[in-house]
């Protein structure tokens, strides 16, 4: 539990400076320096654990400096670049950790903008650095199967045979997961392909490719909203006993107003985007009221305005509203009166804090 309340201040921490840090030196003094004391619990103003500016030559390369060298038992076990922050990160950045990687004992080499880290080690061939990390971690968008791998790297656990064996499978789970990621947002020829080869008995000419393409990307954005349905249906029958279901939290509310039909914002349906949050929050509005209403007959319309939870595709029973379009989320409750009540949330899991309103509204309108 402190390793990861460690990692999630430092996360706000970038949230709060990042913006303002603008060299590289700042970027170490700010991020990094505090993630190799306060996560990997090294001390860094003791050099027998830390060395900044470490000096090794290398043939020609005289005098040329990496940024930290971390030790255990007088051994150098990692090796740390700096970059500054909001700069990418690729191998083209990582010439001094490959050079001096096989003229130390290091096994580790760690690349960093202070908000990403990259991990690397010599799967490929022994003593080389590998041109690809086997472990990423993204300081302000956390993964969680990331945490324990990161644990063994720490002063306290370091286990680097233990961090050596589990690195192939970290490496090519990471890359299979940043590939599928990519397919999903923008599917490629071959996965296109693929699929369509498994659905469609005729030759797959470019008129067909080309017919098939909006219904994959279609298909991909509808399995993935099941998924987001299916945790969240786990969760109200108790499989995660960490989400919340009924939770009687008061929260600040905005005046009530007078509610219009559910239809006058449904011109220029071209200009309505519905966005994954809204549908998240579709779904979790869905998951809570599901125990009172058959999950069939709760719908929802998207407007330019607002998103709109109805049951049964009748604008005269909603249930509730989604306000996603500015920077304040509000989540709209209809009392019988059909007037709206606005409550402001910070994150969608806020929704399941008015769990009892919004059984209520829609029994009200079953």
């Amino acid at each position: 539990m402190e390793f990861l309340e460690s990692l999630n201040a430092l996360a706000a921490k970038i949230r709060q400076q990042g913006a303002s840090i603008a060299t590289e030196e700042a970027t170490k003094n700010a991020f990094v320096m505090p993630f190799i004391k306060n996560v990997l619990g090294y001390d860094v103003f003791d050099p027998q654990e830390v060395v900044p500016e470490y000096v090794c030559d290398i043939g020609t390369k005289k005098g040329e400096k990496i940024d930290y060298a971390i030790l255990k038992d007088g051994q150098i076990q990692m090796l740390i670049e700096c970059k500054k922050i909001g700069e990418p990160l690729n191998v083209n950045h990582a010439g001094q950790l490959f050079r001096y990687f096989h003229v130390t004992t290091a096994r580790i080499s760690i690349l960093t903008n202070g908000q990403i880290y990259k991990f690397f080690t010599d799967l490929d061939a022994p003593n080389k650095m590998d041109d690809k990390p086997f472990l990423e971690l993204d300081l302000l968008d956390i993964d969680e199967h990331a945490v324990p791998e990161l644990n063994k790297l720490t002063k306290s656990t370091f286990d680097v045979e233990s961090i050596i064996s589990a690195a192939g499978e970290l490496k090519y789970i990471g890359q299979i997961k940043r590939e599928i990621s990519a397919q999903f947002t923008s599917p490629g020829d071959e996965f296109l392909r693929f699929f369509t080869a498994r659905v469609y008995d005729g030759a797959i000419t470019a008129r067909v490719r080309e017919q098939f393409q909006p219904l994959l990307e279609k298909a991909i954005r509808q399995y993935t909203a099941d998924l987001v349905n299916d945790r969240l249906k786990s969760a109200m029958t108790g499989v995660n006993a960490s989400m919340p279901i009924v939770v009687n939290a008061p929260s600040p509310v905005v005046a009530a107003t007078p509610v219009e039909s559910m239809s006058t914002d449904c011109d220029d349906e071209e200009r309505v985007v519905t966005t994954e949050e809204e549908m998240e929050g579709y779904f979790i509005v869905k998951s809570i009221i599901r125990p009172v209403v058959d999950s069939s007959r709760i719908g929802h319309r998207d407007t330019q305005s607002y998103f709109g939870i109805l049951l049964d595709d009748n604008n005269r029973k909603p249930v509730c509203r989604l306000h996603f379009n500015r920077g304040q989320k509000y989540l709209g409750i209809l009392n019988h009166d059909k007037k709206e009540t606005r409550h402001p949330i910070a994150h969608l899991d806020e929704i399941y804090n008015f769990s009892e309103a919004l059984i209520e509204a829609v029994t009200r309108v079953a």
